[in-house]
């Protein structure tokens, strides 16, 4: 009996301190309840962020790429002016090269040189000084200024005593332009008016010299050497 009771007491105690079935049942249902609504909460609230940063990041995608597309548009646009500018440009050039290149034509079949930058005249008659001026002046050109080498040497290859656009005013030698000589090409004792003469005006003389400047009374007759200015 006492083992009977003993075991029926141990039985029945151990039974009592157990909790109900029904009771684990509910009060796990309830913690899971209370679970779920804990994470769906914190579901909702994560999804809701995920949303507003990716309308977010949407809207500064929406945005860059509307100034892109503006910037690419005013690229484009000023391109074709400036390209279309370029080519008005190099129309206008073209046409005055062309109009140039008529003036030439008509130059050179007058018997002009060109030797840069201008072009040159070479009269086959000769004249006085002011005479051979006086023709230069109706070719819309001027007696030969000499301001280089180049150009002194290439006066040099025509072999013919000529008129260049130096005279001598009040003691002063002075090109026809008004600019006084400083760089010359006298020949050796020249200027020296020869025989007491008064020799004014100068000839390219010795052409077989660098130095072939001679001066001769200015109404002695010549050749002549016209000089024109142009650009290319």
């Amino acid at each position: 009996m006492r083992v009977v009771h003993k075991e029926q007491s141990e039985i029945t105690m151990d039974y009592v301190n157990l909790p109900d079935a029904s009771a684990r049942g509910l009060a796990s249902n309830s913690r899971s309840g209370e679970h779920g609504k804990m994470t769906s909460a914190a579901s909702g609230r994560k999804l809701y962020r995920l949303v507003a940063v990716s309308f977010g990041l949407l809207c500064i995608l929406q945005a860059a790429l509307n100034i892109s597309l503006r910037l690419a548009l005013y690229s484009s646009g000023s391109k074709t002016t400036g390209t279309e500018a370029n080519c008005k440009n190099l129309t206008e050039e073209t046409d005055e090269l062309k109009r140039k290149l008529i003036d030439f034509d008509h130059y050179f079949k007058e018997g002009w040189v060109y030797f840069h930058p201008s072009l040159y005249y070479i009269s086959s008659i000769k004249k006085t000084w002011q005479e051979s001026r006086d023709d230069c002046h109706q070719r819309d050109a001027d007696l030969v200024i000499i301001n280089s080498k180049e150009e002194q040497d290439f006066t040099r290859k025509f072999h013919k005593l000529t008129w260049i656009g130096l005279t001598k005013r009040e003691t002063i030698w002075k090109w026809v332009d008004g600019t006084q000589l400083t760089k010359s090409y006298w020949s050796p004792g020249e200027p020296n008016g020869y025989e007491g003469k008064t020799e004014d005006c100068v000839e390219i003389r010795f052409h077989d010299k660098e130095n072939s400047w001679n001066d001769i009374p200015c109404k002695d007759q010549n050749f002549w050497i016209c000089e024109k200015m142009v650009s290319l």
